[in-house]
C-alpha cells in the first residue's frame, strides 16, 4: 500500500542554545505530566526532525509552541521563520502567548505578523492532581482567558486546545461564542485512564466539543495516554475520536520529539498505518495530510 503525503500536525523544535525551556532543563525528575525529559533535553532542529522522518513521505510539518518563557515567545517565532524561510519548513507556526495576560493583544499582533504564524497554544491542562497538572489554577474559566482568546479572531489566528476532559463542557459555550476562531484539540483530547469515570468524561468532553464544526483533533500523544502504550491499548481512543469527529476532521501527528520519551517516532507511525489500513484511499489522505494542509492554511499541493 503505498504512503499518503504526511503534513505532521504537532513537531517541537529547538536549539537549547537559543533559548532555555525550563521543562527540558535540570534538575530532572519523574514528578511532572511528562516524566522525565532528561532523553530529550538536547537540540532538536530540522534535520534531526527529517532523519527520524525519513521513511513517512512528509511534505510539511506544523511546529507548535515548545514552551518558551512568555518573554522569549516571539523569538521562538523569529527564529522559526529564518529556518522556514532557508529550508521551506516548517509549513506553518503555532505560538505561544498567555491569553490570560492584559497586555496580550500585542504579542498576538507580534505574531500574527509573521507570514507562517496561524495560530496559538496556551497549554491550559488543569488537573487536581499535582502529579497531571500543568498549572496550578484553571486558566480556562478566568474572565482574561476568555477576553484573550476572543481577541484571536481579530489576528486570523485559530487555536490549538491541551486541556483535560475535565475542562471540555465549561469550555463549550466559550467556543460556540466565536465560530470564527478553528479549535484544535491537541493529543486526542489526553484522557486520563486513571481518573474515576476518567474515560467516559473524556468521552463526553469529546461529545460536547465534536459537535462544533470549527472543532477538530489531533491523533497524537500516544504517551500521556498510557506511557508504554501498544496498539491494543490506544486503538480504542483514536477510532472513537474519528468516529466523533469524522476523518474530515481528524489529523495524525508526532508529537515529536516529546513522544519519544515513550516510543521511537517510527512506532507512532506504524501504528497509525496499521489503525487505518481498510480505510479508503481518501480517507487516508486526509487523515495523513489534507486535513492538516486545510486547517492550517498551509496552501500545499497534496
Amino acid at each position: 500500500m503505498t504512503r499518503p503525503p504526511f503534513v505532521d500536525a504537532h513537531v517541537h523544535l529547538w536549539d537549547l542554545a537559543h533559548i532555555r525551556y525550563p521543562w527540558l532543563s535540570p534538575p530532572f525528575d519523574d514528578s511532572g505530566p511528562n516524566g522525565s525529559t532528561e532523553a530529550i533535553a538536547r537540540n532538536y532542529l530540522l534535520d534531526d526532525y527529517l532523519a527520524d522522518a525519513g521513511k513517512w513521505n512528509v511534505r510539511g510539518i506544523v511546529h507548535i509552541d515548545a514552551g518558551a518563557p512568555p518573554e522569549r515567545a516571539l523569538d521562538e517565532t523569529e527564529w522559526l521563520e529564518g529556518i522556514a524561510a532557508t529550508r521551506g519548513m516548517p509549513n506553518a507556526i503555532i505560538a505561544y502567548a498567555p491569553l490570560d495576560s492584559d497586555d496580550v493583544e500585542p504579542l498576538l499582533e507580534a505574531h500574527a505578523a509573521h507570514p507562517h504564524v496561524r495560530g496559538i497554544r496556551q497549554i491550559v491542562n488543569w488537573h487536581i492532581n499535582p502529579m497531571r497538572t500543568y498549572s496550578p489554577h484553571d486558566v480556562t474559566q478566568e474572565d482574561d482567558w476568555w477576553r484573550g482568546y476572543g481577541l484571536l479572531a481579530k489576528y486570523g489566528l485559530s487555536f490549538d486546545l491541551q486541556c483535560y476532559a475535565g475542562q471540555m463542557a465549561g469550555l463549550a459555550p466559550l467556543i460556540a461564542r466565536h465560530p470564527d476562531i478553528p479549535v484544535i484539540i491537541n493529543h486526542v483530547g489526553m484522557p486520563v485512564t486513571s481518573d474515576r469515570e476518567g474515560v467516559t468524561r473524556w468521552r463526553h468532553g469529546l461529545q460536547t466539543l465534536a459537535a462544533f464544526e470549527h472543532v477538530s483533533i489531533k491523533l497524537s500523544g500516544l504517551g500521556f495516554v498510557y506511557r508504554d502504550w501498544t496498539i491494543e491499548q490506544v486503538r480504542p481512543f483514536l477510532i472513537e475520536a474519528i468516529e466523533l469527529f469524522g476523518t474530515h476532521r481528524c489529523m495524525f501527528a508526532s508529537d515529536s520529539p516529546t513522544d519519544k520519551l515513550f516510543a521511537p517516532f517510527d512506532a507512532y507511525l506504524e501504528a497509525y498505518h496499521t489503525l487505518v489500513a481498510d480505510f479508503s484511499e481518501d480517507e487516508r489522505r486526509d487523515l495523513f495530510g489534507r486535513n492538516a494542509n486545510r486547517i492550517y492554511r498551509l496552501g500545499l499541493d497534496l
